[in-house]
């Protein structure tokens, strides 16, 4: 009981910090201990520890002499890791094609395509965003799967935990319809042409449409940067990234 106690607090401690640093509460370059993290979450430092040794194993966090510090990315930090989910999503693409899918895999795949469809309605007044954000995740989720290969599966979740690299990094907003609509309806036919060339096991053409469609976050990047002033706060993880 007392183990399973310990990890309840280790991921408990690991949730909220992950949240609280990708979200800007917790910004890049704040110095962070343990005794001050253990009250403000209401548990002992041994979870605080672990879970810290966590992130800055993912990445979010820097050992420093005492203490973490939360680790703020340049823009050639977020454009690599931008650039490496798109080679391990192609890579994961071009196997799921070349190995062949499960019939019920693929058509779990097909559904989730078809729903991010309805998702963008008939008007522009009509996206569901939320919708939209929920089903591009679990898009990247089974491309991930897809390949039957644990280890890209594990270097994607991975990676994909790192600012900016999530596929939902730099999904439109509500402020700007119109825009909004253009830039998902673009994504929305990126997703149904790597579904197609996955089930026409189009091995090279599955890579090439997966990591073009991870490289259209490194131009909304640039575009983000443009107005970075007016979009912190706005962008997820704005906050994290280096002045």
């Amino acid at each position: 009981m007392s183990d399973e106690k310990g990890t309840s607090h280790t991921m408990h401690a690991l949730t909220e910090l992950r949240q609280r640093i990708l979200s800007g509460e917790l910004r890049g370059g704040e110095r962070l201990l343990e005794v001050p993290l253990a009250k403000m979450l209401d548990i002992s430092r041994t979870p605080v520890r672990e879970a810290m040794s966590r992130l800055a194993e993912e990445g979010l966090l820097e050992r420093a002499r005492s203490g973490f510090v939360v680790r703020a990315f340049g823009e050639e930090d977020v454009v690599d890791a931008i650039e490496l989910r798109g080679v391990l999503e192609g890579t994961a693409a071009r196997l799921a094609a070349e190995r062949g899918v499960d019939a019920k895999l693929l058509a779990a795949f097909a559904n989730i395509v078809d729903g991010l469809d309805k998702c963008l309605g008939d008007m522009p007044s009509d996206i569901d965003f939320d919708g939209y954000s929920r089903l591009n995740a679990e898009f990247h989720a089974a491309l991930a799967k897809l390949a039957g290969s644990k280890i890209i599966e594990r270097e994607l979740e991975r990676v994909s935990k790192l600012p900016f690299a999530s596929p939902s990094a730099f999904l439109p907003d509500k402020v700007d319809i119109a825009n909004s609509r253009s830039s998902l309806t673009v994504a929305q036919a990126q997703h149904r042409e790597i579904l197609v060339a996955i089930t026409n096991r189009e091995g090279a053409r599955a890579e090439a449409l997966a990591r073009e469609h991870a490289r259209t976050a490194r131009r909304d990047l640039e575009q983000a940067l443009e107005k970075k002033r007016s979009t912190i706060g706005q962008v997820v993880n704005m906050a994290l990234f280096a002045n």
